[in-house]
């Protein structure tokens, strides 16, 4: 009975409740004054993405900098936990993980149409032919920097995880070597009630992005007459049920999960390729796009349009970084939590190899292949999506023109249900580590703190489907959440680069096991 009060106590109910009140009162006004809230978002929006817009790219270009020098310096050396630790999961194991934590279903989802989304915005005719262009910025969008974000803070928690073995797993308590005690004051509070509600927000707009396109695929599946809002909500129901039971089955079920989704991705990836006709547009057109990309990378991240010509980036990198960067309260800390035993040199060129390898793969194959049947003037999806603005049912045409279309359409869904529960199973143990004071090495969150917040998830994502919000309002949400989490990124990487100084001072570790990603 003691230790059962103790453990109760453990439990910090003001950083779980204030969260959940607060998108709460965010969901019950998208719900009941969707049109008055849509424009207040929207305004919000306007003040951090335009006129504090680039101090995101600034933030974003800086920390892939910090990136590389952090894995070919003399912190790439640094075990994250004992000196002579080995991996605890194997190296399949671990990147099948980091990755399907990293990205959710809105990866297949942005694959097939971001190009469509580019192709008539002006920016793209300024700089050349719209089949040259499109598929550089969907690569650039989803490549180098966005995971620079998750893994620099992934080797800082990694750090206070496995190396400092610290009790209290929360933003605040990694900032501590800035803060000190201010982290257990109202200062580390209010950086752990940003944290969470950004983190709350990203799975908003991650959901909300997505599960259309699944609904759409279930209409005309099984041809329900029902309308798409209705089937989207009931699949977030279910996509709850199944990352609820993998979360409480802790590591092992996550496990299981993500390399079931591993296998259907690169199923439906390989199948594209190979069966599709379009391999080699693809292959040619991937090969071209990766290679400008790489050579016009410093203008592609620095581009601000301070005339306003174009606000392709207000409109575009600006919300691709502020999306990745409310995504690093979870990702980030499980990719951490997971990287025991190996380098921080390790873990970073391991994230840029498969995190990036495999999310370059899929916007070259599932994206160069509509637009290699749009170059060849076999389809025009460009004016389809022009005329309807549905870009989900502009999916469901581009799938439609694979031989067995109606299979694939089934492996896409399965994909993308995998894809979500392996992403928010991690998310919700991630939160419900949160919710605690404190939890001993090894300690994992009680099941009941779990569910509560696999429930939490998905109240804001049911919010903006009822609401109807556009793709712009859908943005906006991640715009306005990151902001402040871009501050205590900054806060949080000086204080582990103190932190992390003062150890290889402290300890000289050697250069053994340094030099290979496995």
């Amino acid at each position: 009975m003691h230790k059962e009060k103790t453990k109760k106590s453990q439990i910090d109910w003001p950083i779980t409740l204030i969260p959940f009140g607060l998108i709460l009162l965010l969901a019950f006004f998208l719900f009941i004054y969707p049109h008055e809230s849509n424009e207040y978002i929207a305004k919000i929006r306007f003040f951090f993405g335009d006129s504090l817009g680039s101090l995101y790219l600034m933030l974003g270009l800086a920390v892939f900098v910090l990136s590389i020098y952090l894995a070919f310096s003399r912190y790439g050396k640094i075990v994250l936990g004992g000196r002579k630790e080995k991996p605890k999961y194997s190296f399949f194991m671990w990147s099948s993980m980091m990755f399907t934590c990293g990205l959710a279903a809105d990866i297949l989802f942005y694959s097939f149409s971001e190009w469509l989304m580019y192709a008539s915005n002006p920016y793209i005719l300024e700089l050349g032919s719209m089949e040259e262009w499109v598929s550089v910025f969907s690569l650039f969008h989803w490549s180098f920097i966005p995971w620079a974000f998750y893994l620099v803070l992934a080797v800082a928690f990694g750090f206070m995880f496995h190396v400092r073995r610290k009790s209290r797993q929360r933003y605040s308590e990694a900032c501590r070597p800035v803060l000190k005690d201010k982290s257990d004051g109202f200062i580390g509070g209010l950086i752990d009630l940003f944290a969470l509600f950004a983190l709350l927000a990203g799975t908003a707009t991650t959901f909300s992005v997505a599960t259309p396109l699944m609904a759409t695929i279930i209409q005309q599946l099984f041809h329900i007459s029902i309308s798409r809002t209705a089937v989207t909500i009931l699949i977030l129901i279910i996509t709850c049920i199944i990352y609820t039971y993998a979360a409480i089955h802790g590591f092992k079920g996550i496990g299981i999960l993500s390399k079931l989704c591993i296998f259907l991705f690169f199923g439906l990836l390989i199948y594209v390729l190979l069966i599709g006709g379009q391999l080699r547009f693809i292959v040619e057109n991937g090969f071209q796009s990766l290679g400008k990309m790489v050579q016009h990378f410093i203008s592609l991240s620095t581009y601000t349009d301070p005339l306003r010509s174009n606000s392709f980036p207000q409109d575009w990198t600006i919300y691709y970084w502020a999306y990745w960067m409310v995504w690093c309260i979870a990702a980030p800390f499980f990719i951490g939590n997971i990287s025991q035993g190996r380098t921080i040199k390790q873990t970073i060129l391991g994230g840029y190899a498969f995190g990036v390898g495999s999310t370059v793969l899929s916007f070259v194959i599932l994206g160069n292949y509509s637009l290699g049947l749009q170059a060849a003037g076999l389809t025009d999806f460009l004016a389809a999506y022009t005329q309807s603005g549905d870009v989900y049912q502009v999916i469901l045409d581009i799938v439609a023109t694979l031989p067995v279309s109606p299979l694939i359409l089934i492996l896409i869904l399965v994909c993308m249900i995998a894809f979500y529960a392996t992403s928010f199973d991690s998310i919700a143990y991630t939160a419900a580590c949160y919710s605690y004071r404190k939890l001993s090495p090894g300690e994992k969150p009680k099941n009941r703190i779990v569910f509560i917040w696999c429930l939490l998830l998905i109240v804001l994502p049911i919010a903006l489907v009822f609401s109807e919000s556009s793709m712009s309002n859908i943005q906006s949400v991640s715009i306005i959440s990151a902001f402040p989490i871009g501050i205590i990124m900054v806060l949080m990487i000086y204080s582990f680069l103190k932190d992390a100084k003062q150890y290889i001072e402290q300890e000289q570790p050697d250069s053994t096991d340094s030099n290979s990603i496995e």
